[in-house]
């Protein structure tokens, strides 16, 4: 008897896909009459970007345009609803035309937002970009808003004052025309020409198979049935990681749901990445399958998302950013072990099917429903093997102190800490007789003058082998004790750590501190047990930029505590 062919989901759910109306251009004559936004979102303040504004401004007063309102505030730790609070706020100076900046790097999508926020309310805008950030906004306005006047200017930090000048001369025409054009002439300015998902998502949910590939599971992996076609489809669509995946059929998308009582239609994050759609518990279960998760891995999936939801976590910078790091998900507690989770010897490597297919489901989730795509819609410079999969557990077996779940609940709860971060760095010491002098070489590995937290204190997390942590434990080391000691001493001297890196982002009381520390106060410091035998442990730093770990239990869909993975069985 033939089996019925099933189609394949398509892994971006539903896009929406809206077209802006933008706002009505206005005359030069009304530009002089009324006041002119310039808003910058602390991006003008890198090197000699502060002239693009310089420029426009003397641009303008040669026209007779010279009523000018500027405000200066950052985007960061904004969702879409307190960006859209913000225009309606600058929109209250009741401005005949706005000019945004700069989109140059992680600010540039939520820039973007406040800038479709303004057309909405009526405000004829411009938004300056810059590389590499120039493409990120171009995806970001392509799916949110269908159109948008994006002026791209070539600068980048070493570009000199006389160049920013250059640039904004050479593009003088595109930003009068982005608020005064009519007509046909404002489509063809407000035109976006992106080169990713020309073709939208269907309305039925599948893949949209211009050969109309249908498969027969039964036979998916016998020759000729297909399956190099449709990984080639996927590859050309962007479409998953780059490495194969299972293709996300009805009845593989029904089985993942088999530990997942929760409503398929449920948000866990709202408008996140480019795509701003919203991403729920099905995309998440379809992703589940393109990563070649077990069903019982859900309910730790699930917690995950609603951990990284948490607005201290600043998931929509997150998802697109040019630092190299992945969304680490730390599990501790029983629902681990009953799952198959390792937090044993090669971890955080190949090898452990359930850490990696976990770990490798929450970047596919990014990538295919937000769309954070490399060399599209996402900023990373070099990226790491970390945005591929990141994920391990702790081993009740290995500890040497309370874990994760036993500090913040109790032995019975299962938690799920997750973090923006680089991939682990090895710290090795074969040599040090005690934990004293093992926890100096610790601390030496907390921070480099390259790393995020040198300039944006953070939490990081110390996984030690179980050989360093009874060396440690022994010498009467307490967990608070550990964190005390690295957050005294992993600090720079303050001439090292300025004009470098970033721009610092600190607290307020840090502003006369001498020497720096990279973390707040020692409970940034998390630590945990796991691995092999040996010597080498492993710091893991954070990304920072106002994104907190977040430690989420595993509860059921009634908000009770979750204690077996049975208990989510339908």
């Amino acid at each position: 008897m033939q089996k019925t062919l099933h189609p394949i989901i398509d892994p971006r759910g539903r896009q929406e896909r809206p077209l802006l109306q933008l706002a009505p251009r206005v005359t030069l004559e009304e530009l002089r009459k009324g006041k002119i936004l310039f808003y910058d979102n602390t991006k003008l303040g890198f090197c000699n970007y502060m002239e693009v504004f310089v420029r426009i401004k003397e641009r303008l007063r040669e026209m007779g345009i010279t009523n000018f309102v500027d405000y200066r505030e950052t985007v960061r730790g904004k969702d879409t609803q307190k960006l859209e609070e913000y225009a309606a706020m600058l929109a209250q100076e009741k401005p005949v035309a706005a000019i945004v900046a700069l989109g140059d790097m992680g600010t540039s999508p939520a820039t973007c937002i406040l800038t479709i926020a303004l057309e909405k309310l009526g405000i004829p805008s411009v938004y300056i970009t810059a590389p590499p950030g120039g493409e990120l906004v171009e995806g970001v306005a392509f799916y949110r808003a269908g159109q948008l006047c994006l002026c791209k200017i070539d600068i980048y930090q070493a570009s000199t004052k006389e160049e920013v000048r250059e640039q904004i001369d050479l593009k003088w025409d595109y930003i009068i025309a982005s608020l005064t054009a009519q007509g046909e002439k404002l489509r063809e300015v407000a035109q976006i020409d992106f080169k990713l998902d020309n073709i939208p998502p269907a309305a039925n949910g599948l893949l949209p198979l211009t050969d109309g590939l249908e498969i027969r599971e039964d036979k998916l992996y016998e020759p000729g049935c297909y399956m190099e076609e449709i990984m080639e489809y996927l590859d050309r669509e962007h479409l998953g990681d780059g490495l194969p995946v299972i293709p996300p059929t009805q009845s593989r998308y029904e089985r993942m749901l088999t530990y997942c009582p929760f409503d398929p239609d449920m948000v866990l994050w709202r408008e996140i990445g480019p795509s701003g759609k919203d991403v729920t518990v099905r995309d998440v279960a379809v992703a589940a399958v393109m990563a070649g998760c077990k069903p019982q891995v859900m309910p730790i999936l699930i917690t995950a998302f609603k951990a990284m939801a948490n607005e201290k976590y600043n998931l929509l910078q997150s998802v697109t950013t040019s630092h190299p790091g992945g969304n680490l998900v730390l599990v501790s507690g029983p629902l681990a072990q009953e799952i198959g989770l390792s937090g044993k010897a090669g971890c955080m490597g190949p090898g452990h099917p359930v850490n990696a297919t976990l770990g490798r489901a929450v970047n596919l989730v990014i990538m295919n429903v937000c769309r954070s795509v490399p060399g599209f819609c996402d900023l990373d410079c070099l990226a790491s093997q970390a945005e591929f999969t990141y994920c391990f557990a702790e081993e009740p077996e290995l500890a040497q102190w309370e874990m994760i779940n036993e500090e913040h609940y109790n032995a019975e709860t299962t938690t799920v800490y997750v973090l923006k971060a680089e991939p682990q760095h090895d710290i090795i010491d074969f040599l040090s007789l005690n934990g004293h002098d093992l926890l100096d070489t610790i601390t030496a590995c907390c921070t480099t003058l390259g790393s995020n937290n040198a300039y944006v204190p953070g939490p990081l997390v110390i996984a030690l082998t179980p050989d360093h942590g009874k060396m440690l434990k022994n010498a009467g080391y307490t967990k608070d004790m550990i964190r005390e000691h690295i957050h005294l001493r992993a600090v720079h001297e303050v001439p090292m750590v300025r004009n470098r890196g970033l721009v610092p982002v600190r607290p307020p009381e840090f502003e006369n501190k001498h020497p720096m520390p990279v973390t707040r106060s020692p409970k940034d410091v998390e630590i945990v047990v796991v691995g092999n035998r040996g010597g080498h442990s492993g710091v893991i730093l954070p990304w920072a930029l106002h994104s907190e770990a977040i430690v989420e239990p595993v509860r059921l869909p009634d908000g009770r505590i979750a204690r077996s993975v049975e208990e989510f069985k339908k």
